[in-house]
C-alpha cells in the first residue's frame, strides 16, 4: 500500500462533492464555528455529533468565507478561526518509517505530512487538512508535541521541529 493509498483510507469517506456544486447564494444562516472547534446554531451547542459532521462534510471555503451547500443553495455561516481542531493524535508506523497521525474534532484522520503539512497561521500551528481546510492544534495536543521537537538542522530556520514520514515540520520558534 502506498502512502497515497493510505492517506485516503484514513480520510472521511462520505463527503459530499462540494467543490462540484455552484448553487446559488441564499444567504445567511445563524450558524457559527467557534475558537474551539464547537459548532453553534443561534448560539446554541450544537450537540449532535452526526449532524455537524453532516454539516462539515457539506463545508466549503471560498476566500474567507465559509458557506455550507448542497447542490440547490448556499448559505453563509461564521467562523471564529479555523473550522476545526487537532484533538488527539498517535504515532503510526507505515513501511517502517514513522508518522503522526492526527485526528480532528469531528473525527477524520490525517498523516502529517506533506499532503497535510504543519503550518502556523497567527503565528499559532494549524494542520492543512482536506479541502486546503485548517484545523488549529489544540493545547493539550500542542504541549504533548513540545516533548518531542528537535531543534533546526543544517539550513532550517532556527526553531523546533517535529517530524512524521521522514519529513521535518516547524513547530514553534525559540
Amino acid at each position: 500500500m502506498d502512502l497515497a493509498k493510505l492517506q485516503q483510507s484514513l480520510a472521511n469517506p462520505k463527503r459530499a462533492p462540494v467543490e462540484s456544486w455552484n448553487p446559488p447564494f441564499c444567504g445567511d444562516i445563524d450558524i457559527r464555528i467557534g475558537t474551539d472547534g464547537r459548532w453553534y446554531y443561534m448560539n446554541s451547542p450544537i450537540g449532535r455529533m452526526p449532524l455537524v459532521k453532516l454539516f462539515a462534510s457539506v463545508l466549503k471555503q471560498e476566500n474567507d468565507e465559509y458557506f455550507l451547500v448542497t447542490p440547490a443553495e448556499k448559505v453563509r455561516i461564521q467562523v471564529d478561526d479555523v473550522p476545526f481542531v487537532i484533538t488527539e493524535w498517535q504515532f503510526v508506523e507505515h513501511n517502517n518509517v514513522k508518522f503522526i497521525q492526527v485526528t480532528s474534532n469531528i473525527g477524520e484522520r490525517y498523516l502529517l505530512s506533506a499532503q497535510h503539512p504543519l503550518l502556523q497561521i497567527d503565528d499559532l500551528p494549524a494542520i492543512q487538512i482536506r479541502d486546503q481546510f485548517l484545523a488549529r492544534v489544540h493545547r493539550n495536543v500542542y504541549y504533548q508535541w513540545a516533548e518531542l521537537v528537535d531543534t533546526e538542522q543544517n539550513d532550517e530556520a532556527p526553531g523546533y521541529y517535529l517530524t512524521s514520514g521522514g519529513e521535518r515540520f516547524f513547530f514553534a520558534q525559540r
